[in-house]
Parts: C-alpha cells; structure tokens; sequence
C-alpha cells in the first residue's frame, strides 16, 4: 500500500488529486504544513508527497519551489488537477444560504457567482476545513466551497457545482520522493539553476538547450536568498536526463551556471486529460 501526504484535512484538493493519480492501493497521510509534507516522506511516514506547485489561473506556489531548494527529495512524477468548486451545506439546514466559508483563495476564484447571488464571503483557514466544521457545527444559512471529496467525507450536500468563474482552473502538483522514479519514454526534467552576474550569461546557459532542440516548457525566476537582487531560475523541460541531447545539455550547462540542482526527471503528466475526458462526455450526451 502506498502512502501519500498531502497538506490540508481530508477532502483537500490535493487528496483528490491522489486519489486520481492512484486509482487504487494508497492511503492519505494528511498534513498541517507544507513542511510537514517532506518531513513525512524523509521520515518514512509516507512513501510520497503531494506538492501543490502552481496554479493555472494564480500562478506557482512561492512556498513550494522554495522547499524544494532547501531539501533533498526528488520528483516522481506530476498530476494536473482539474479544480472543481462545489458549494456545500450540511443536510436539511433550515433557511436561506447568506454566508460562504472557504479558503481566500477559493473566495476568490468564486467571486462572480458569490455577488451574483449575494453571498457574503467569509474566509476560513481551509476548503477542506471549513467543510469539515460545517459539518461538526450546522450554523443556519451557511455553505461552504469545497471540492467534492470533501462533500462525501463530511456528508454535506452539494448545492451547485463548477461555481467558479474560470472553468479552465488547473493546479499542478508534484509527487516528491526519495530517490529517482523509474524512466519512462515520455519524460519531463525539473532543475534549479544559477548564472554568474554578467552580461549574456543566461541566455549563454538557455542556449544549450535551444542548440540541442529541446522544448522548454516552464521557466521562472526567484530571488537568491544569500545574494540581494541576485536571481535563480526554475526550469522544466520534455525529455530525461539520461537522453543523449538532454545529457549533454546538462553537462554544458553545469560549466555556465554559477549552481544548479537537479529537482528529477519524472513521467510527465498530460495536462488536460481530465478535461478531454469530461469534454468527450458531453459530446456523447448532445448524440
């Protein structure tokens, strides 16, 4: 049985993106900190952990990529979690829903279908856990937004569903590991790098990619911790590292960069496969 932690209380977003990762044979290991997560995985409480690390709509989770950087766990993998909001209230609650407990960032995401129905909005430390007080304590008119895990664990209703306002709303997660995950032909490598503080030298460093045709397909700057106003680049790109081109680029860059870490070379995930799934569906029911 494979053990998987994740930040949050059970009916996190993130559980549900383990439970569509794994189909079967894997227990949750819930956690309070993103901290918590690589402390259980380098502790061997769990055998991996579910790392939110960007979101399509909001961007990549500051925290996450800074912890990646401070440990030593690897990247096994990715999963594209397709970000369904439901609002929820507990059973047979008497009156007019008038207030709505979520996460800020749910709140936020939900902002149009709130005003539209005058809700008022009232932050809660957690989307999980804001259903999951909700159903230990029903409060007259009072929903949540939640996933809809978190609606069958706490035994709320759903009122409505796809309440937010973008549809396209994905986040992207990473399952952190000891070690390195087994090669896969479709493959994606995650490192961390830096360049010395000259002219040309990042695009010297990015061009040992480019001259070897490789797809680069995330890149981002954070700040050095040690050096003011100093810069270090995550990079994602499509192949392993044991690729002949993939290789080679690696081993040019590592004599241009002033320091680079290898976050792993992972199966790559395909980024909409939820939505072609649902999107297929609904053309069957127009037949």
């Amino acid at each position: 049985m494979t053990t998987v932690a994740f930040q949050g209380e059970h009916g996190a977003y993130s559980e549900e993106a383990i439970h569509q990762h794994f189909a079967e044979g894997v227990t949750t290991l819930p956690c309070p900190t993103f901290e918590r997560i690589f402390e259980a995985v380098s502790e061997g409480c769990a055998c991996l952990g579910a790392l939110p690390v960007e979101n399509s709509t909001a961007g990549s989770i500051n925290k996450a990529y800074d912890l990646l950087l401070e440990h030593d766990l690897k990247v096994h993998g990715e999963i594209f979690l397709r970000v369904q909001h439901h609002l929820l209230a507990a059973p047979d609650t008497p009156g007019k829903i008038t207030h709505v407990r979520s996460h800020p960032q749910a709140l936020a995401q939900c902002e149009k279908y709130l005003n539209r129905n005058d809700y008022v909005a009232v932050p809660w430390y957690d989307t999980a856990g804001s259903a999951k007080d909700l159903a230990a304590k029903p409060a007259e008119g009072v929903a949540v937004i939640a996933s809809r895990l978190a609606g069958e664990t706490y035994g709320l209703q759903s009122i409505a569903k796809h309440i937010e306002d973008i549809a396209h709303n994905f986040t992207r997660f990473f399952l952190i590991g000891k070690g390195d995950p087994v090669r896969t032909d479709k493959a994606k490598t995650s490192l961390i790098f830096a360049v010395p503080h000259t002219p040309g030298s990042l695009i010297a460093a990015l061009g040992e990619l480019s001259e070897r045709d490789i797809n680069l397909t995330k890149m981002e700057s954070r700040p050095r911790r040690d050096r003011p106003w100093e810069y270090i680049f995550y990079v994602d790109f499509e192949g392993h590292w044991k690729d002949k081109p993939c290789r080679d680029a690696l081993v040019a860059l590592l004599n241009r960069a002033a320091f680079l870490k290898m976050l792993g070379s992972y199966p790559a995930a395909e980024p909409f496969a939820e939505e072609k799934k649902h999107g297929a569906q609904r053309e069957l029911l127009q037949i």
